[in-house]
């Protein structure tokens, strides 16, 4: 399992804004082979480790951090991501994958068939609010959706579904998508299920010097489509959700109170 993703939400979560989570954010300098690895990744590798269990792992790292909230991963699964891209060709692995620089036609697990979390189906059946996004949409997004059972529990829970849409493109994963295409990506992953019919958009624009940099990196603003996005019976919300940042991402206290005013809290 990455664990990035997990050591994110922890880092969200956590309780203690300060050393804990500016330790688990660390990355070793210099140029042995700890170079650029989080210390945050490696704790929870070696937590899994010792445990044998990824998900016990994340349960006794989330006390160490003291984290606010329950976190689960969706399976407990050994698996690897396999990419089947627009020439035809098979790539395995996260970091392959986007290194690719093609435009990626469908993503699987490999091995197939990796079973859930109890915990997280049960967390699924309870909750008031589900949202999915923003984040990588093949490496991060569809594998969850990927895992048995996940999708028909998100479709049968009486939450509300939200899909939360990345402000841009990600270069070797989400090349030129537009709105629409991020949503019928992940109906084509869900068996074919539209699990999120309701949308949320940014719609403040960074500034001109940032997007200049993000398109020197091969990122672009995800299009818009708003036509096509009625068409498919889709509801879009759009908002400022724009961080005042050196770096083009949502804003989080924006992001929240724009879930909460489309839930009507």
């Amino acid at each position: 399992m990455p664990p990035g993703d997990i050591r994110n939400c922890m880092i969200a979560l956590s309780e203690d804004e300060n050393l804990m989570s500016q330790l688990f954010r660390f990355r070793f300098e210099g140029k042995g082979d700890l170079h650029n690895h989080s210390f945050g990744n490696l704790f929870l590798s070696a937590m899994a480790g010792i445990t044998r269990d990824f998900g016990e792992a994340v349960r006794l790292t989330s006390e160490v951090l003291a984290i606010k909230g329950v976190i689960y991963p969706a399976t407990n699964s050994n698996i690897t991501l396999r990419a089947e891209l627009a020439d035809g060709s098979v790539v395995e692995g996260e970091t392959r994958i986007t290194a690719s620089r093609k435009k990626i036609r469908r993503i699987a697990l490999n091995p197939p068939g990796a079973l859930p979390l109890e915990g997280a189906l049960m967390a699924i059946a309870a909750a008031d609010l589900i949202t999915i996004g923003p984040g990588s949409l093949y490496t991060s997004l569809i594998p969850n959706l990927l895992v048995e059972k996940i999708v028909d529990a998100v479709e049968a829970a009486a939450a509300q579904k939200i899909y939360i849409q990345n402000i841009m493109t990600q270069p070797g994963e989400s090349d030129d998508l537009s709105v629409a295409e991020h949503i019928e990506a992940l109906v084509c992953h869900s068996r074919g299920k539209l699990l999120f019919s309701r949308i949320l958009l940014n719609n403040a624009i960074p500034s001109s010097e940032l997007l200049r940099k993000y398109e020197d990196e091969g990122a672009a603003l995800v299009k818009n489509d708003r036509e096509r996005l009625a068409s498919m019976g889709l509801e879009s919300i759009e908002c400022d959700l724009l961080a005042e940042d050196h770096v083009i991402r949502h804003d989080p206290d924006k992001l929240a109170r724009a879930l909460y005013d489309m839930v009507g809290v």
